[in-house]
């Protein structure tokens, strides 16, 4: 009887386990990276309203050669949105509505999935809940991508460990990068693409470094271009000195952030090279590394002429994204 009984309930416990499992599953979410599903009346799409979703959301890229979109937008009516068009994994949702609400969701259809809702009485209403959330649902959509970026690399990764010998550090790279170069202080790996490169360069610098803000964006271009100088030669060209600088017509975006959960500077900016005609978009992040009295300086950058360069880009900034940094060796008890 007492076999029974327990049998009974392990029956009961995996049914309930089973049903839990059936109202949990999601499909997984479709899309290619940095495309955003805009779900809109045409009325609505064609009116101002319109206007303000594609000048938040298709904006222009920080940091590029030409202009290339934030995200790639696809416009469909409600009556569209149904059946797996419901699994793109980033989607905004717009419409006249009694409420008055701006907001979004994770994993409503699908799994990753963001659905952002912008509902009001008024277009202008509308466009107003667009504008006061816009920093925010562009945040949250980045970073999904840059997280579905990470994920689908992963998948495949370098297993070098030239990073962690050299700097203590490590990233994850897909097992396409190479390391092209390496010095005391430098570390430069790249991968082929279809017409060029892209690149990533590791480096350190003194930890007291960039602290006077006057002379803040003067010296990241006084410290790239050491750098390439020393380390990134451009083409042989006889009685020319090439090598990697910043584009001195244009001076480079910079902002605080937080990379490895550490004070850090983002720099985005077009690199050239020096008497020579070749350009290109650049990303650098200046991590702080107090315990080891240091900023650790990383940096992607794309060369592919006459191409697109906004998801090379992307992809360079999900794997320095990836930043982490080896823990102290403890030193055994005596």
């Amino acid at each position: 009887m007492r076999y029974l009984g327990t049998l009974l309930a392990l029956l009961i416990l995996f049914t309930a386990c089973e049903e839990k499992k059936k109202k949990t599953y999601k499909p997984a979410s479709l899309g290619s990276i940095n495309s955003l599903s805009v779900v809109m009346e045409n009325h609505l799409w064609e009116s101002a309203v319109g206007d303000s979703v594609r000048a938040i959301f298709a904006a222009p890229a920080i940091g590029l050669t030409w202009e290339e979109p934030v995200f790639n937008i696809e416009h469909m009516p409600q009556r569209v949105f149904t059946g797996t068009t419901r699994h793109r994994r980033a989607v905004l949702f717009v419409s006249i509505d009694s409420a008055d609400v701006a907001h979004y969701k994770k994993d409503v259809y699908a799994r990753p999935q963001i659905v952002a809702v912008v509902k009001a009485p008024t277009k202008d209403q509308l466009i107003e809940n667009l504008k006061e959330e816009a920093g925010t649902l562009v945040a949250a959509f980045k970073q999904q991508e840059i997280e579905e970026t990470q994920n689908r690399f992963r998948r495949s990764l370098n297993k070098g460990t030239v990073l962690q010998d050299k700097f203590g550090i490590s990233l994850d790279l897909p097992l396409i990068y190479k390391v092209g170069k390496e010095e005391e202080n430098f570390v430069w790996i790249d991968r082929e693409i279809q017409k060029g490169t892209m690149n990533i360069l590791a480096y350190t610098m003194p930890s007291d470094h960039f602290d006077d803000d006057t002379t803040l964006v003067k010296d990241i271009v006084k410290m790239r271009d050491s750098i390439g100088k020393m380390y990134v030669p451009g083409p042989d060209i006889p009685g020319k000195t090439t090598y990697l600088s910043t584009e001195k017509a244009f001076a480079p975006y910079v902002f605080t952030t937080q990379v490895a959960g550490r004070d850090a500077l983002e720099v985005r900016g077009i690199w050239e090279i020096e008497n020579y005609p070749m350009a290109g978009p650049f990303l650098t992040y200046i991590v702080d590394d107090p315990e080891n009295d240091r900023k650790i300086v990383l940096e992607g950058f794309t060369f592919a002429p006459s191409t697109n360069k906004r998801d090379y880009m992307f992809e360079l900034e999900a794997i320095l994204k990836t930043l982490e940094f080896n823990k102290p060796k403890t030193e055994p008890a005596p």
